[in-house]
């Protein structure tokens, strides 16, 4: 690679002794040094001759019903288990349909290897039949990307590859392959260290940058630990939850960082931000020191950022340097990996009492508490997933699509463990609940895997369903189906004066469709049926849609917005009256 060198990749004196292998098996069995033991990807012309070649591979493939789907099931299966996810697609509108999951995976970071297929080099740049510049459009939204038009770098590109896309911040990486080098054959080369010129992550923090960190944190009266889902992606659960009781911080975590800290315990503010509670907010406005961890100060978290957190000085973790007073200025930037500075930061702090600072924490949480009205007849979809979460207490992985049900999971279930809630964050992908579930499902097949859902998110990639189905996958679906694209009636009441324009949509017989597919489907239209639908779905052992039929114009409170301050949240009168 011209971009990259790489320790002891010179040729061995004695390079005729190396084995000779197509490109195409030089994937494969690149692929299987790498440790990957399952993939996904969808069959398409340029990309046959690896197919070929995967038909005996050692390697559980699983093959969508659409590229888009495949790419989210990839991702769905690096969040679940922590490994690097793998797809594969042809050329032209293949690799074009992959565009979706990948712009997802690299705003959640998540590690991604794409492999696509390409025309021949001869043909490129032709508009030949079923050509696209895919490293061209998947440019900004990869961490790297490279097609390879010499056999001889193949090997080493595929290796790059997994170790650009889960070192430093992850994210998915592509790597575009013609069919001709598929058929070319080429010596395969010993696995050696990987090292690319200008890509160093930085891994241990600067010592000085914690010290100071941590004389913050034991001066600070006021302090609150703001979590991300970097720590996840870190496996820094562990080292967060030490740090965060030797301190005695009250934790609140991002969308992405749900998981990272136990929401059971009394530190807790659960989750901040537009639709986050009115405590974990009040918390952070009034804080005077915010220390922030695998986080991005997104503007979901933070409101208005000229009032975001004003009393507070800024200490930011994170790995990736540009991220670093990218929406807010930093006064303690700690550059590095969270799992490292955790550990060193937790030899530092000291425990402080701060009576009363936690006396204000809990009378904000005892005046306003995440409510809805639990006294209707009508089917609450809070209900539903307070029922989902009692029925399971986090010993299943919870996945959404997008949308109101998705804030709706985020605040009444309560998550206690990382790696248990998957969901789409940064790029807000309606139709991620299904496939993602199905990747999560295959990455740990003992769990339950339950997809909570909206009907009109559902829509989108219901076809996934036959899947499930073809490889007997256990995933569970609940709809929060209210007949509408929810979210966004919900911004067209409060905003466009109940102006419904288009948001309005039908849908089929989940149940219905379900049983056609192959599943098993359940229609749930009663609240006194939300128990046993529940317990009844969670007893099959074949996929199951339950469609439960729930308030069609219930909205998502408190919500701060567009516009204003983290402490400007509408929807606290609502709260104080059903007290």
């Amino acid at each position: 690679m011209k971009d990259s060198t790489s320790k002891g990749q010179s040729a061995p004196a004695n390079q005729d002794s190396l084995p000779i292998k197509t490109g195409a098996e030089i994937v494969v069995s690149t692929l299987i040094e790498q440790g990957v033991e399952t993939m996904f990807g969808y069959l398409g012309g340029v990309v046959l001759p690896l197919f070929d070649k995967l038909y005996d591979a050692p390697i559980n493939f699983i093959i969508p019903r659409h590229e888009q789907g495949g790419c989210h099931m990839a991702d769905g299966y690096a969040r679940a288990s922590g490994k690097v996810g793998v797809m594969v697609a042809t050329s032209g509108p293949g690799a074009c349909n992959l565009v979706t999951g990948i712009a997802n995976a690299m705003m959640d970071s998540v590690p991604l290897v794409v492999l696509t297929g390409q025309v021949r080099t001869d043909l490129i740049g032709n508009d030949a039949f079923q050509e696209a510049d895919t490293t061209g459009i998947t440019r900004p939204i990869t961490k790297h990307n490279m097609i390879v038009k010499d056999v001889n770098d193949l090997q080493q590109a595929i290796r790059e590859a997994f170790y650009i896309a889960k070192t430093g911040r992850p994210g998915p990486v592509l790597i575009d392959i013609p069919v001709d080098v598929e058929v070319t054959k080429a010596h395969v080369k010993p696995l050696d260290e990987i090292s690319l010129a200008g890509y160093k992550p930085q891994v241990k923090g600067h010592h000085r940058q914690i010290t100071m960190a941590a004389e913050e944190i034991n001066k600070s009266e006021k302090p609150v630990l703001y979590v991300g889902g970097g720590v996840i992606s870190a496996n820094a659960a562990e080292e967060l939850r030490t740090f965060a009781k030797k301190a005695n911080l009250p934790v609140t975590m991002t969308l992405m960082g749900l998981g990272a800290y136990d929401q059971t315990q009394a530190e807790s503010l659960d989750m901040l931000g537009m639709h986050g509670t009115a405590y974990a907010n009040y918390a952070v406005q009034e804080c005077d020191l915010l220390i922030a961890v695998g986080s991005r100060f997104d503007d979901r978290v933070t409101g208005k950022i000229k009032t975001f957190a004003p009393n507070a000085k800024f200490i930011h973790i994170d790995i990736d340097p540009s991220s670093i007073s990218k929406n807010v200025n930093v006064h303690i930037p700690v550059v590095g990996d969270a799992k490292y500075i955790l550990g060193e930061l937790t030899k530092e702090v000291k425990y402080k009492e701060r009576k009363e600072w936690f006396a204000k924490i809990a009378e904000w949480k005892s005046k306003y508490p995440l409510r809805y009205d639990n006294k209707s007849a009508n089917i609450k979809p809070q209900y539903v997933i307070e029922q989902i979460w009692e029925a399971t207490k986090d010993n299943a992985i919870i996945v959404t699509g997008v949308g109101q049900h998705q804030m709706w999971t985020a605040q009444f279930y309560k998550h206690t463990q990382p790696r248990h809630f998957i969901t789409s964050g940064g790029l807000g992908t309606m139709g991620f609940g299904l496939p993602a579930a199905i990747g999560a499902q295959i990455a740990k097949p003992d769990m339950t895997v339950i997809d909570i859902d909206g009907d009109s998110s559902f829509n989108m990639t219901m076809n996934e369903l036959c899947t499930a189905v073809q490889y007997e996958l256990p995933v569970k679906v609940c709809i929060l189906n209210n007949g509408y694209m929810g979210m966004v009636r919900q911004w067209q009441e409060l905003f466009y004066g109940k102006r419904y324009s288009k948001s309005s949509l039908r849908s089929p017989e989940f149940a219905a469709v379900a049983e056609a597919f192959g599943a098993v489907g359940i229609m749930i239209d009663k609240k006194s049926e939300v128990k046993n639908g529940i317990a009844k779905m969670l007893k099959e052992k074949r996929p199951c849609v339950v469609d439960f039929r729930v308030e069609r114009e219930e909205n998502v409170w408190p919500m701060v917005p567009a516009g204003k301050s983290l402490h400007e949240m509408d929807g606290l009168d609502i709260f104080e009256s059903m007290a």
